[in-house]
């Protein structure tokens, strides 16, 4: 869930980074697609790790 969730924002930020052209007033889009691209990199990042190390351990060890 976390995975699909962290590519979602990626893919959210390059759009309103990328190909988004309106502008709102007080707001600049391409800094908002910035944000929500490395808030999906981190999650995206944070989202492996914690799968790689729940393999890695024993099942009886997480009781």
């Amino acid at each position: 869930m976390a995975l699909g969730m962290s590519i979602f924002l990626i893919a959210l930020g390059a759009i309103l980074f990328w190909a988004v052209t309106a502008s709102v007033a007080g707001v600049s889009l391409n800094v908002v697609g910035v944000i929500l691209m490395v808030v999906g990199l981190v999650g995206l990042f944070a989202g492996l790790i914690a799968s790689t190390r729940a393999r890695g351990q024993d099942p009886a060890a997480r009781l």
